[in-house]
């Protein structure tokens, strides 16, 4: 697919003013957005490329977001924060709020979805990355201000908006499922108890998609933080599921465990609170029921408004941690059982 001329030259020309130099003759190639609405493009070659990220006019949160409408560009409010308590972010080198341009720093193609692929030791690689994580929540746990995603949370209202999500493109736009009226009404009451549940749950600074696409390793094997706009209020676990429990990356289940007892030994190490395991563990099975329907739905969605089909092939994944966390709740085996006779792959 050939470039967009005029986009080559506006992010070109960005980098020209955000950097002083000449850019005329730069290369430009557009870079993968995963899902994103924005569009990313580098600018020049190693080592002094910069990527420019392009978003769309009048960007709000990609996400469905509680809470009001943010007082400063998400990114540039978020970024800001996560540096000042030490969380490795790509740095901003100009922002054109007017033409909806930023000019970032280049931290590079290696994810740590790229790295595992390439055969770097998973362990490594995922100590890193809980360590981090761990750092990141129990300073912002003791900083609990100061940025955008203290004004917005994850509450009932917000879970169980992205339940109906998957219903209406998992269910029934996907499965073509027709629910009864009985049946309905027990989904929704299955629902709202885990909307409930989940919304009681102590909240602090939540990444929202902390996953393997969203963690470069550097050189020297530090791992950056990016796509961070959506940041808001959640339970410690669901950092933990977007990582342990990631669509693109399937994990056993005794390395799940190994690392969220790795978690909540970092967490106390740095600061936090001292949890224990069995209940933490509860949350985040049952964070991993909520979130990995709505990431079905999700894929669903994506394929059928914004008419990209690249996410579908993760749909299987995400089915089976549905399933494996339920099969860990039995309280929710009649959930289960509802489930199932729609999408059979959510059956024991």
């Amino acid at each position: 697919m050939s470039q967009d001329p005029s986009i080559e030259q506006r992010v070109r020309d960005a980098v020209c003013r955000a950097t002083g130099r000449e850019c005329r003759a730069l290369p430009v190639k557009r870079l993968a957005g995963h899902a994103s609405m924005r569009s990313y493009w580098r600018v020049g070659s190693a080592p002094a490329s910069a990527v420019v990220m392009v978003m769309p006019p009048q960007a709000g949160p990609e996400e469905v977001t509680s809470g009001g409408p943010p007082p400063a560009d998400p990114f540039v409010d978020v970024q800001r924060y996560l540096a000042s308590i030490g969380v490795r972010v790509p740095g901003i080198l100009a922002f054109e709020e007017a033409s909806r341009l930023m000019v970032l720093e280049d931290l590079g193609d290696d994810m740590l979805e790229t790295r595992l692929l390439a055969g770097d030791d998973r362990a490594g690689l995922y100590r890193r990355a809980i360590d981090q994580l761990a750092r990141l929540r129990a300073a912002a746990e003791a900083r609990p201000a100061g940025c955008v995603a203290f004004t917005r949370s994850f509450e009932a209202g917000l879970y169980r908006w992205e339940l109906d999500h998957f219903r209406e493109w998992l269910l029934e736009a996907w499965k073509g499922a027709t629910l009864a009226p009985a049946e309905r009404a027990e989904l929704d009451r299955h629902f709202d108890a885990m909307a409930a549940s989940l919304a009681a749950e102590p909240r602090g600074f939540t990444h929202r998609d902390y996953q393997s696409r969203n963690l470069m390793v550097l050189p020297g094997g530090e791992q950056a933080v990016i796509d961070f706009q959506d940041a808001l209020l959640g339970p410690r676990q669901y950092d933990l599921v977007a990582l342990l429990r990631d669509s693109y990356v399937e994990l056993p289940p005794d390395f799940i465990e190994a690392m969220l007892r790795r978690y909540l030994a970092r967490l106390e190490a740095e600061g936090g609170p001292r949890l224990e395991y069995g209940p933490f563990r509860e949350t985040f099975d049952l964070l991993t029921v909520q979130r990995k329907l709505k990431d079905a739905g999700r894929f669903v969605f994506i394929d059928r408004v914004r008419g990209n089909p690249g996410f579908l092939g993760s749909i299987p994944s995400s089915l089976r941690y549905v399933r494996e966390a339920l099969e860990r709740r039995p309280e929710l085996a009649p959930l289960q059982r509802l489930l199932s006779r729609h999408v059979p792959e959510l059956g024991s």
